[in-house]
């Protein structure tokens, strides 16, 4: 396999570096150290180059949708109408626990559930749960990370990153 090959395969175990690339904001020669490719690190610098140059550009856009939050949520029956997300027969719903539901419904799909938990990740706050169907996305936290929870979803769907490939 050429070095071009070996660093395309190296980079795509690393989907952070290609949104990186994507974005235009990596220090080649870093990151072909980063990689450990055998080779010379100026030559697979050269190679993360030309394959950044491929890449369509780094480029979000905002997802229209209503965010809210609700308090109070916690298993329930997975038959009960109450039931906001159920996932292999266990349920969480209204008339629960120490847990609060962060809601959006319009445009959101799995890119934004992506987003959202990423986003979600950078402000340290850990889902119980997490899932998105037609056109509803939920994330269920502590309790008293609702607030904050809540912003951050917010946030997150105002700069979703377009695909990274076309179809």
């Amino acid at each position: 396999m050429s070095l071009a090959g070996e660093t395309r395969r190296a980079i795509e175990d690393h989907p952070f570096l290609v949104t990186a690339l994507r974005a235009g904001v990596v220090n080649y020669t870093a990151a072909a150290r980063f990689l450990e490719i055998d080779g010379e690190t100026d030559a697979i610098a050269t190679a993360l180059r030309r394959y950044a140059e491929e890449l369509p550009a780094y480029e979000t856009r905002p997802r229209d949708a209503r965010v809210r939050m609700e308090s109070g949520i916690g298993p329930v029956d997975p038959a009960d109408d109450t039931a906001f997300v159920s996932v292999a027969g266990a349920a969480l719903g209204s008339g629960g626990d120490d847990l609060t539901a962060i809601l959006a419904t319009g445009d959101v799909d799995a890119l934004a559930l992506a987003g959202v938990l990423r986003r979600l990740a950078l402000e340290e706050i850990e889902p119980i749960t997490a899932g998105v169907s037609d056109d509803t996305l939920i994330v269920v936290v502590d309790r008293l990370k609702g607030a904050n929870a809540l912003r951050a979803v917010e946030n997150a769907l105002e700069k979703i990153p377009t695909p990274e490939r076309t179809a």
